[in-house]
Order: C-alpha cells, then sequence, then structure tokens
C-alpha cells in the first residue's frame, strides 16, 4: 500500500470520527529585550495578562489585543526562535483607517494602509506591489497595513467585514464593541431599505437585524 493510500485511509477514518475543539491560545514571539517589547504592548494598548517568574533563568510575560481571544508571550527562555523571526502575524480590525488612526496617535511607525491589486497576493514576493489606500471598495480582507515590534517582529492588520463562508459556521460573534456598533450600522442601513421597499414598518425589527447580522458573518444571501 502506497503513502497516499494510507493517509487516505487515515483521512476517512478520521471523518468519521468526532472532532475536538482546539481554540488557538497563545502565539510565542521572540523577543531580545523582555522589557523593551512589554513597554511596546503596553503602547499598543494590549492588555497585560501576567508577568510570570521561575528564579533566575525565567520570565514569561503575556498580553491579549483588545477584543481577541488569543494571546501572544513572550519573555526569558521562552522560545530558541531568533529574536523578529515571528513574521505575518495577522490582526482582523472592522475599520481599517480607524486602527491606522489609532496606530499613528500611538506613535507607531507602519506603512500606511494599502490593497493589492488582485485579492491578497501582494502580500507575498514576486507578485504586483502594493497600492496606498484601502481597497476601492473596501472588499472585505482586501485591505492591509503593516507594522513592527522594537525587535522586527511583524504584524499585518487586515480590514474584515463579512467573513468568508464557512469561515463562521453559523456562529456570530464579534472581536470588540467597535466591530458590533459597525455591524449594528450595516443593519440599521440595510433594514431601512428593507421598510422602504416593503412600504410599511417592521414589527420584528430586532429578529430581522439578528439575521442580518448572522447572514453578513457567514457569507450568505442577506433577507430580503
Amino acid at each position: 500500500m502506497s503513502t497516499t493510500e494510507v493517509r487516505r485511509d487515515e483521512s476517512a477514518a478520521a471523518a468519521g470520527v468526532a472532532t475536538v475543539d482546539m481554540k488557538l491560545e497563545v502565539i510565542v514571539i521572540p523577543v531580545s529585550d523582555v522589557d523593551r517589547a512589554m513597554a511596546f504592548y503596553q503602547g499598543l494598548g494590549w492588555r497585560l495578562d501576567g508577568d510570570f517568574r521561575g528564579g533566575d533563568h525565567f520570565r514569561g510575560i503575556q498580553f491579549t489585543p483588545p477584543g481577541s481571544a488569543c494571546s501572544i508571550q513572550f519573555g526569558t527562555n521562552v522560545t530558541s526562535a531568533a529574536p523578529g523571526s515571528a513574521q505575518g502575524l495577522h490582526l482582523v480590525v472592522g475599520d481599517i483607517e480607524a486602527a491606522h488612526a489609532d496606530l499613528v496617535a500611538r506613535g507607531v511607525p507602519n506603512s500606511g494602509v494599502y490593497h493589492c491589486q488582485e485579492g491578497y497576493a501582494c502580500r507575498f514576493p514576486g507578485n504586483d506591489p502594493p497600492v496606498p489606500g484601502p481597497h476601492p471598495d473596501r472588499g472585505t480582507y482586501g485591505s492591509f497595513l503593516d507594522f513592527t515590534d522594537p525587535d522586527g517582529n511583524g504584524w499585518v492588520l487586515q480590514e474584515v467585514t463579512t467573513r468568508f463562508p464557512g469561515r463562521v459556521e453559523g456562529e456570530t460573534t464579534y472581536a470588540s464593541a467597535d466591530d458590533l456598533s459597525q455591524a449594528l450600522r450595516r443593519a440599521a442601513a440595510a433594514h431601512g431599505e428593507h421598510e422602504a421597499r416593503t412600504g410599511q414598518a417592521d414589527p420584528d425589527w430586532p429578529q430581522w437585524y439578528a439575521e442580518f447580522m448572522r447572514r453578513e458573518q457567514t457569507g450568505e444571501q442577506p433577507p430580503s
């Protein structure tokens, strides 16, 4: 039996087994100066979860970005990776221009907002260069911004307003109060168009809002 056949058999067997939730909890990033990195991430407005020490040879710092379910850790003897080698760490935002303004206000050097001529290909070497400014129609997943920490670990902000189908399986969640408020504004605008089409007030508007917001995140057709 070939290796390909073995893998195919294993995949088929796994398909019949209930999956176990595995939620990404922490990403470890390598830094050379713990206190400097700590000051930088505090300056971003990220929440300090803990500063853990084990004698003179270990120190672990944990921060969580606003609205994120995943945290970062760095410290002394936390990882053997070279400082600055963590690249392409993505942060999702609901409004890329507001995120840019926040970084500027905090004095964080960054690339400025940009988009790719096609998809997100410009994020990778050998493709067309990025184009300054947000995506022309503010297409979801289409606008970016880069910044680095003092060691050169690279972060990417990506604007996401509607999730790809299947990325959210029937569950409606928002990373922050700002994301939720923006979704409510979009729902309000769409609902106003809905009432204009029907020519009457909708007595069950909360249900309409909820269904609109759920479908927006799962990529389904909005309610009419």
